[in-house]
Order: structure tokens, then C-alpha cells, then sequence
């Protein structure tokens, strides 16, 4: 008899980038308890099943407390033509894994995506062991689980442990107590909440500025002159070129918000482009 062949509704997918048992797939479960989740092998696959529309969301990570931002997502922001309807922010619990087999006084690499490496880098120096870069964080309990490698653990979440049948040598493996994740949700279509005062909102936008003297603090000024507060302000190169700089932008106000749309007159009069990545409302998480 063949094997049953299992259909989703794109609108409840929602795609991930890495293996079950990834922080971005435990993102996914917290934010949509309701939706299925999807694994991709990159975070392009997973934004262009959205933009194909096969999935109805995408669940992307974008910065960490400890290790700064996931530099490749930058980059891609300017090739895709999603809009951020929601942010997660989802607190990490890095836990050393190995096989049954192994004891703690075994281990001599650790291993992990990058980004995990650098938030549990003080742990593993505190071992003796050396950081072993792997391409994800639930890929490198896969990886253990299917490989018997002398003296390889792995850093990953107690999920992926519990899914690949690992076991847990040390909880709360991080170096710095809070250490949380912010994601970014991206879908085909805008969905804009409706303003209201006393509403606390973010608006993402990314714009590159004039090849001109000061052009950026003129561009900036009329956010101070209204009063916005500014989140965040990331610089990156355009296609390599040193005089093309674009930037992303996370500010507290609405789109449709007067204060809002007078600071963007502004920053259009000295930019060459504008674009609004989306306007959500603030996550729990930074109202604490």
C-alpha cells in the first residue's frame, strides 16, 4: 500500500528555516499554536515559500541580546517584497546535548550554529572544549542523534533533545541570563492595525540616502523634531559598493500617526528611496 500523501492549506503554514526542534520553530508554535510549521534549509527558501504563496507566514529571526543581529537577513530584505505584520521576541534556553552515552568529562567539541556559539561562548571555554560551527542549531542534535562522533556535543533546545532522542548535560547552557531572540513574521499581503492613540506600534521601513553632505542626519532630523523614539538603525552596503549605503529602521509610531508621516516627508526629501516594510503593534514582551 503507498505511503499516505499528507496536503496543507497554505494559510496555515507557516515556515521556518532550520530543523524541528529549531528556536525558530519553537517561535512558530508560540506565536501560532493554531498554524502548521514548516522547516526550510535556508532563510530564502523560507521566504519565498510566502512569496509563492505556499506558506502564510514566515518566522524569521533578525537580532539576539547577546550576539547582535543575523546578519544574512539584511541582506535579503531589499530582494523580497513581503511586508512584517508581527514581531515575537522568544527567550532562549541553549542547553548542552549529547548522546546517553557520553558524560560531561567526554566532551572536547561543542557544536552549533554560529550565533549559538557566540551566546554560550564563556560555557564552552569553561569546559576545555573547542566551538564546532554547524549550519543549525536543531541540525546539530540531528546530527549527533544519526552520527556517533568521540567527544561532539552539540548546543541546542531541550525540544530538539526530546525529538531526537538526546539527552540534556547542562540546562540554561547561555552565558547571560535573559538572553532572547527577536523574530520578525513576513507575509505576502499588509495588514496595518488600525490607529489609535495610547497604542503602542512599530513601523520597519528601509530607505537609502542621498549621495550628499550630511544627508542622513537631515534625512533623521525629522524624527527628533516630532518626537519619534528610534528602535534601531542598521547600515549596510548595496551590492558591494562603498558609496551606497542602506539602512533598516524600527521606530515607535504608526504609519498613518501625523507625527509619523511629517518625519517621512522629511527623510524622503533627502533619500532615494523609502520603503515601508510594515506597521504592527509592539510585542508584550517590550512593554515589560
Amino acid at each position: 500500500m503507498p505511503d499516505q500523501i499528507i496536503t496543507y492549506d497554505a494559510m496555515q503554514l507557516v515556515a521556518y528555516q532550520g530543523e524541528p526542534g529549531a528556536y525558530s520553530h519553537l517561535a512558530c508554535k508560540h506565536t501560532f499554536p493554531d498554524l502548521t510549521s514548516i522547516h526550510c534549509a535556508t532563510f530564502v527558501d523560507a521566504l519565498q515559500m510566502v512569496e509563492r504563496g505556499e506558506a502564510h507566514y514566515a518566522m524569521i529571526p533578525v537580532e539576539n541580546s547577546t550576539a547582535g543581529r543575523v546578519e544574512e537577513i539584511y541582506r535579503e530584505l531589499k530582494r523580497t517584497q513581503l511586508y512584517v505584520v508581527k514581531e515575537h521576541f522568544e527567550p532562549v534556553n541553549h542547553c548542552l546535548i549529547a548522546r546517553h552515552d557520553m558524560a560531561l568529562d567526554q566532551i572536547t567539541r561543542i557544536g552549533s550554529h554560529p550565533q549559538a556559539l557566540a551566546q554560550c561562548d564563556g560555557n564552552i571555554k569553561s569546559l576545555g572544549a573547542k566551538g564546532q560551527a554547524m549550519y543549525d542549531t536543531a541540525g546539530a542534535a540531528k546530527h549527533i542523534a544519526e552520527h556517533e562522533e568521540a567527544g561532539l556535543a552539540v548546543i541546542s533546545s531541550e525540544l530538539a533533545a526530546e525529538l531526537y532522542g538526546l539527552k540534556v548535560l547542562k540546562s540554561h547552557f547561555n552565558d547571560s541570563v535573559g538572553n532572547t531572540t527577536r523574530f520578525l513574521v513576513f507575509a505576502r499581503q499588509q495588514k496595518m492595525p488600525i490607529y489609535e492613540d495610547g497604542v503602542t506600534y512599530i513601523t520597519s521601513f528601509m530607505f537609502r540616502v542621498r549621495n550628499i553632505p550630511a544627508a542622513l542626519y537631515k534625512g533623521m532630523g525629522g524624527f527628533a523634531t516630532q518626537g519619534i523614539n528610534m528602535l534601531k538603525l542598521e547600515s549596510y552596503m548595496v551590492n558591494g559598493n562603498f558609496t551606497a549605503t542602506q539602512f533598516y529602521v524600527d521606530v515607535e509610531a504608526h504609519f498613518q500617526s501625523p507625527a509619523m508621516q511629517a518625519a517621512l516627508d522629511e527623510l524622503r526629501f533627502f533619500s532615494e528611496e523609502v520603503r515601508i516594510l510594515g506597521t504592527y503593534l509592539a510585542d508584550e514582551y517590550r512593554l515589560k
